[in-house]
């Protein structure tokens, strides 16, 4: 099956610092797993994983200055 058929999107979840975090997936608790692949237990302990906004591609922009 082809991956077009279940959309992704994406998601800033805040961190303890005051950066955001970028991750993507069909639901927040999906991107979450995938950050969880690629950040150490260090750094997932970072992030808070109820406080997060979903955005499009055309406004990830506006919101580079924020990721951590």
């Amino acid at each position: 099956m082809s991956s077009f058929s279940n959309p992704h999107y994406m998601y800033l979840f805040e961190m303890r610092s005051g950066k955001q975090k970028l991750a993507y997936g069909q639901s927040p608790e999906d991107a979450l797993d995938i950050l969880r692949i690629r950040l150490s237990d260090t750094e997932m302990d970072e992030i808070y994983t109820d406080r997060f906004v979903k955005i499009s591609q055309r406004e990830l922009q506006q919101h580079v200055s924020e990721l951590g």
